[in-house]
């Protein structure tokens, strides 16, 4: 191991290595799970410290499984930005700081501890000034790898000083994706993590932690260096991504469509030969929704509750919406809404191109919430600027409002190139704000096409990510909002879904039990 070992760690009785045979995928259990010893390793955790879903499937998963009656750990790094005082971080009793060696540096880590708020469930952090007291919770600096190699072997580390022996290791994205080498390797033998198996979730392809090759020595698993994919480091790369989809016991995605898009040369990013080569161990499962927190029942944020036999609420919302955003409400105007991290990957060049010509057309509004690259920043500025009564963009984030426009818009649209699951959907369909979505990835799985003549149907996808298909998919609801009942009828089918973490965790809750039988 490239940490210090700390004295008597093992468990009573010591297992030996056992058989790392693959699984396959599409074997599913049907009867209920037994207890399962889980880590969670991960960069981010809601309500810790958060960028995006992943940290709301780590703020809802574990939870999950812990109220299922399974033995659950948790494990991500003590960021500056976390409220110490809020959540009562206090020092782990008894652990003492962790040694981690990785080539030349040495690191001693602190092990801290919380209680995941609405539970009874521990959290762990591992604290390292050097590494995690910076400006953001990513970053690009030289020491990038190092800071999520401390996190990965801190936490093995830490359970092995805890005697706690997990049956999975579930690890998400390349910032822990060495573990199941390091598994498989330096712990081999160990008498407390030899018989733990790994499973690598891969939130979104395209982030895979490719450095330098000569980082190697750094990873602190030199002394497996031949298990390394050696054409990648005589190219002089080292994918920790690569690695998690050659090692891992097993892969999940965060949604059906995306494990299989992922499996082809387009979606693939470069990764794709290695996965259809794992393919049977290759699963799709849907990220879930806290419906505790995303319900217009019960919601604190919008200012009238309604529900799917009563929706009066939802257009008294409309008007609180645009009202906050400095827009006129005209009752029967439809609110197109948009709460979105501004990047290439969600399609935003395509739709300010094709707002700037419907909104000369048609009559509806349109509010977007979000922040990012400069040059789309600039594109919706430029359209609230040409559309005054018609645009709203409010740059930054509000959790309030995000709230109130899944709550008072009429339509919800993500137009993304891609979407390993996508979340704004499933709170639309909840909130009965019709999704118009590219047909794609976890937009696909969840969005089905709405038939006027069947009346089934929850929203409009769209096949093409061009700006005919785009046109079509907004020109679709907008006729269709103009017959009330209609319309009604799309809402109250997508507020009828169950998409809660309740019903998703028991897929998990199977694979689990499924890897611990390998």
């Amino acid at each position: 191991s490239p940490a210090t070992r700390a004295g008597a760690s093992a468990v009573p009785g010591e297992n030996q290595p056992s058989s790392r045979d693959g699984w396959d995928a599409r074997s599913v259990l049907c009867h209920r799970a037994a207890p399962v010893r889980l880590l969670y390793i991960a960069p981010e955790m809601a309500p810790f410290a958060k960028t995006g879903g992943l940290a709301d499937v780590l703020g809802a998963l574990p939870r999950q499984m812990h109220r299922l009656g399974h033995d659950v750990r948790v494990f991500l790094p003590a960021y500056a930005q976390i409220d110490r005082r809020k959540y009562r971080l206090r020092p782990l009793p008894g652990l003492g700081p962790v040694q981690i060696q990785l080539g030349s540096r040495r690191f001693s880590v602190g092990i801290a501890s919380a209680i995941l708020p609405g539970t009874d469930l521990e959290i762990y952090f591992v604290y390292s000034p050097e590494l995690f007291s910076r400006s953001s919770i990513y970053t690009a600096d030289g020491d990038e790898h190092l800071r999520f190699l401390v996190l990965s072997f801190a936490a093995l580390e830490a359970c092995r000083r805890l005697r706690f022996a997990p049956d999975v290791v579930h690890c998400h994205d390349w910032q822990t994706a060495l573990v199941p080498l390091a598994l498989k390797s330096s712990y081999a033998r160990d008498p407390v993590l030899s018989r733990a198996r790994s499973l690598l979730t891969i939130h979104n392809l395209q982030y895979q932690g490719i450095f330098p090759a000569q980082v190697l020595p750094e990873t602190g698993l030199g002394r497996a260096a031949h298990l390394f994919h050696q054409d990648y480091l005589k190219q002089g790369h080292l994918s920790f991504l690569l690695h998690g989809v050659l090692y891992a016991d097993g892969i999940t995605t965060v949604s059906p469509r995306y494990s299989q898009e992922i499996q082809s040369p387009e979606h693939g990013a470069g990764l794709d030969p290695f996965l259809r080569m794992r393919k049977s161990t290759v699963v799709g499962i849907l990220n879930g929704v806290d419906y505790d927190e995303w319900s217009p029942e019960n919601d604190p944020f919008i200012p009238h509750a309604y529900g799917a036999t009563d929706l009066s609420g939802k257009e008294r919302n409309k008007a609180a919406l645009l009202g906050a955003l400095g827009l006129e409400y005209r009752r029967g105007t439809p609110v197109i809404g948009s709460v979105t991290r501004m990047v290439g990957q969600k399609g935003l060049d395509l739709l300010a191109g094709v707002l700037g010509r419907l909104l000369r057309r048609q009559s509806f509004q349109f509010v977007l919430l979000g922040s990012g690259e400069h040059h789309l920043e600039e594109m919706f500025g430029a359209l609230q600027r040409t559309f005054p009564r018609q645009v709203c963009f409010y740059r930054g984030y509000s959790n309030e409002l995000a709230h109130l426009i899944e709550a008072g818009a009429d339509m919800f649209v993500m137009p993304s190139r891609y979407e390993p699951c996508g979340l704004n959907q499933l709170y639309s369909l909840r909130y009965g704000t019709v999704p118009i979505v590219h047909k794609t990835g976890g937009l696909a799985d969840t969005v089905q096409l709405f038939n006027s003549r069947t009346g089934r149907g929850t929203g409009f996808p769209f096949d093409n990510h061009d700006a005919q298909g785009l046109t079509w998919g907004i020109q679709a609801a907008l006729a269709h909002y103009k017959d009330p009942a209609t319309w009604r009828k799309v809402m109250q089918n997508g507020m009828a879904q169950d998409f809660s973490w309740a019903v998703q965790a028991k897929q998990y809750e199977q694979l689990y039990e499924r890897l611990q039988r390998l």
